[in-house]
């Protein structure tokens, strides 16, 4: 599967997130915010285009609608962030801490997570197309009935990630792990998986293997 990468040019402006407020619209483009802190800010349909945000923790932060564009969050604190309902497109999110961000009903399209944090995370209704999770923690995250089109999780943890009615079709998890999922019959038909994860859902089923 072939995600398209943000576009960004190279030589970006420092800019303070502040800045934004000398905007007639909450609109950031063709910039780097680094080493800062974003603290309890809360907008909606503010937008990011053509953006990097270095080592960048955001606090009580509530940004629903957000659109995202050519966008990379490159060793950020995203947790308990608020995006709902964003429109999220060529965004790359790496070794950043995104634990309990609110991505429901959100859009994402060409977007990348790699050795992330996402450790109860809210997906729930969101459409994900050409997504992928790489080397991620998603302990007990929830993609309760999510639309996916091209969606890749590697070498990642899944353990009691919450499924319902979301279809797994055309889905390879075979090289995460996890102990438990929440996840029907009906919604795994077409899911790729290992010969070892086959025998532990067998035995959800209950099911006794013999060896």
């Amino acid at each position: 599967m072939k995600i398209e990468k943000p576009k960004i040019p190279e030589d970006l402006a420092s800019a303070n997130f502040q800045e934004i407020y000398y905007q007639e619209e909450p609109y950031l483009m063709n910039c780097i915010i680094a080493n800062c802190t974003i603290d309890r800010e809360k907008m909606d349909k503010i937008e990011f285009s053509k953006v990097i945000f270095k080592n960048v923790t955001f606090n009580e932060v509530s940004f629903r609608n957000i659109e995202l564009t050519d966008v990379i969050f490159d060793n950020c604190d995203l947790s308990n962030v608020d995006f709902m309902g964003g429109s999220i497109h060529k965004v790359e999110f790496k070794s950043s801490k995104i634990l309990g961000i609110n991505l429901s009903e959100a859009s994402l399209v060409n977007v990348s997570f790699n050795q992330c944090n996402l450790n109860l995370s809210s997906f729930g209704f969101a459409s994900l197309k050409q997504v992928m999770f790489a080397d991620c923690s998603l302990q007990n995250a929830d993609f309760y009935q999510c639309k996916f089109k091209k969606v890749q999780y590697q070498r990642s943890d899944l353990n009691d990630v919450n499924f319902s009615q979301t279809s797994l079709k055309g889905i390879d998890i075979s090289s995460t792990s996890f102990q438990s999922l929440s996840v029907s019959l009906e919604d795994l038909n077409g899911c790729e998986v290992s010969t070892e994860q086959a025998i532990g859902f067998a035995r959800m089923l209950g099911l006794k293997i013999k060896e």
